[in-house]
């Protein structure tokens, strides 16, 4: 029996496209890598986010972390980190859902820099939890100033993608709504 929800489906030419995404997210991980925190994978998953869809941008990440963290270290913490993009995506998906959100670009661009921040609370408190830690704040302030970086640099790939990633997005997808 047919399932006459077709957006249940991905096409074979949306599966490439998402993966163009999900490469360009762990080649810019991967060459970025010696820049601690800095690098365009929130900010790709993001713009999946504000024009595709939290199911999509969780693809596109998912598949992000698991191909680089088979590069630069796979373990329990890639767990953690896809938890914190999920939380991270859920808060953009729920956004998204403010039609004056997607209209003005400044929320988009503010709420990826406030994401560098949210990602590194989330990361953080997962990391208490797992290995033990006996206090949250010390090891969360510790790490602020690398999602200060986080966050500067998702502005900096902000204003540099969010460009790119509309008309790409735009082309493929003609007539999604979504798209403003």
């Amino acid at each position: 029996m047919k399932n006459s929800n077709k957006a249940a489906y991905f096409t074979v030419r949306e599966i490439a496209f998402l993966s163009l995404f999900t490469a360009a997210a762990v080649v810019g991980r991967t060459l970025l890598h010696p820049l601690p925190n800095v690098q365009p994978m929130t900010v790709i998953f993001l713009l999946i986010v504000l024009y595709l869809g939290f199911r999509r941008g969780m693809i596109v990440a998912i598949l992000s972390l698991v191909i680089t963290n088979l590069y630069m270290g796979m373990g329990v913490w890639t767990v953690t980190q896809i938890i914190s993009y999920g939380v991270v995506l859920a808060v953009q998906g729920i956004f998204c859902l403010s039609a004056s959100y997607r209209r003005m670009p400044v929320w988009p661009f503010l709420y990826s820099v406030a994401a560098g921040f949210l990602y590194g609370f989330v990361i953080s408190w997962l990391s208490v939890k797992l290995y033990g830690l006996p206090h949250f704040w010390p090891y969360y302030l510790q790490g602020l100033s690398f999602d200060a970086l986080h966050a500067m640099g998702n502005g900096v790939f902000y204003l540099l993608l969010a460009p790119v990633f509309r008309q790409l997005i735009r082309r493929f997808y003609p007539k999604k709504d979504k798209i403003s």
